[in-house]
């Protein structure tokens, strides 16, 4: 029987792949997680388009990473690392949708 972390991470990268579907975009979910399956490397987990993801899920994210009700992102780093944009996926759906984001 599959580990219940594995069945949760499944499904949400099935929900990512649903969500792009439903805004028309084409969306794939690497076999068993593993994006050799898709030609690209172990860790992608989902294809919207050519952008790759892997995916994530957490019961809890730390405070710091959530997106406040007044702004668009929050852009993290790590010292000495290049700074990451935690965006909204809706918003990077949209990019990719308009043909805004590669």
């Amino acid at each position: 029987m599959t580990h219940p972390n594995k069945r949760i991470g499944n499904a949400f990268e099935r929900e990512l792949v649903q969500m792009a579907k439903d805004m028309g975009l084409d969306a794939v979910r690497a076999y068993g997680s593993d994006g050799r399956s898709l030609g690209k490397s172990e860790k992608v987990d989902v294809m919207v388009g050519e952008v790759t993801i892997q995916a994530k899920k957490r019961a809890k994210i730390a405070e710091y990473i959530k997106i406040p009700s007044d702004v668009d992102m929050v852009v993290i780093r790590e010292n000495r690392g290049k700074p990451l944009a935690i965006v909204p996926f809706e918003k990077i759906l949209q990019l990719i949708k308009d043909g805004k984001y590669e």
